[in-house]
């Protein structure tokens, strides 16, 4: 996975990582983080997220991924609680207190 990450770092612009590969959708909807979330897979998981941190404001984290939907109108959070681990669960949890305190100091 490292792999591609550095030959997408290497290949494409912030603009289209984000929309192309952060964030793209498959035909039901939904995002890689959703589809991570639903095998419950805890690695991918975090190393997402890591990516993310690197390459997205505060305000794209909430709002396109915390808050962002698949065509069955479901956010990662319900994803995460119909069919991840706890785990991941949890680690969106924490991820989100995270976000929201950041934002709150910010404004």
């Amino acid at each position: 996975m490292q792999k591609l990450w550095n030959w997408t770092e290497s290949k494409l612009t912030k603009e289209k990582i984000n929309n192309k590969i952060l964030f793209v959708t498959d035909s039901v909807g939904m995002t890689a983080w959703h589809c991570v979330a639903y095998v419950g897979n805890l690695d991918v998981f975090q190393k997402l997220w890591n990516w993310a941190e690197e390459k997205l404001t505060t305000e794209h984290i909430n709002s396109k991924l915390l808050l962002a939907t698949d065509n069955e109108g479901r956010t990662l959070w319900h994803v995460a609680a119909e069919e991840g681990t706890l785990a991941i669960f949890l680690k969106l949890w924490v991820w989100t207190i995270e976000k929201l305190s950041k934002r709150k100091k910010i404004k």
